[in-house]
């Protein structure tokens, strides 16, 4: 991503500096897109924590290698899942773990610290963790940035390590930045990460 960013910014400086009279403004707007990109991933993974590729979090079938024929393949997720009795299950043992009232439970989401999205173990307690549905760091904003990460991942723009890093890491902090990145379609998968995530 280093060099793509210092290509990026070197086309922005020419464009400025009036190098690249004839550059179209649609160039100019790539140029700077690749720039916004990259800082918004740079900023992201800078302050990530050493938890982020703990390989209990991630399931080994899901490499950059592996994309095509795993993460990117539409319905991989509903494929992998564990089934919904056993994801309400160990919600409720979360729930109860923790002193929350199981009526209570509704407000909260089974999340993982990495999505099956995002090549996230669809099974392994470690990855499993409850998250309010709402908020500025709830489970609804995290889905959405969850398949905008998928999309980027799919698309080439970001590798998936990175994009496991940006979640796991404290991801609410560059939400606004991460989730205007333009990265195509979703490669004909139109479900979504809650739905793919489970309850």
């Amino acid at each position: 991503m280093n060099a793509e960013l210092a290509e990026s910014c070197l086309a922005v400086r020419r464009m400025a500096n009036g190098a690249a009279r004839r550059t179209t403004p649609r160039a100019l707007g790539a140029a700077l897109h690749g720039v916004l990109l990259a800082l918004a991933v740079g900023g992201a993974v800078r302050a990530v924590p050493a938890w982020a590729q703990d390989p209990r979090l991630l399931d080994a079938r899901v490499t950059q290698e592996s994309l095509a024929e795993t993460i990117c393949r539409p319905g991989y997720a509903d494929i992998v899942a564990p089934p919904f009795d056993a994801a309400m299950a160990l919600k409720e043992r979360l729930l109860a773990s923790r002193g929350i009232d199981a009526e209570d439970g509704v407000t909260y989401a089974l999340d993982r610290h990495v999505p099956i999205l995002l090549g996230g173990s669809p099974d392994a307690a470690a990855n499993f963790d409850l998250l309010p549905w709402g908020g500025h760091a709830g489970e609804r904003r995290k889905s959405l940035l969850t398949v905008r990460l998928k999309r980027c991942v799919c698309a080439g723009r970001i590798s998936l390590t990175q994009a496991q890093s940006i979640i796991a890491g404290n991801w609410s902090r560059e939400y606004d930045q991460l989730t205007r990145m333009q990265c195509g379609s979703d490669i004909g998968d139109t479900t979504s990460a809650s739905r793919d995530e489970g309850p």
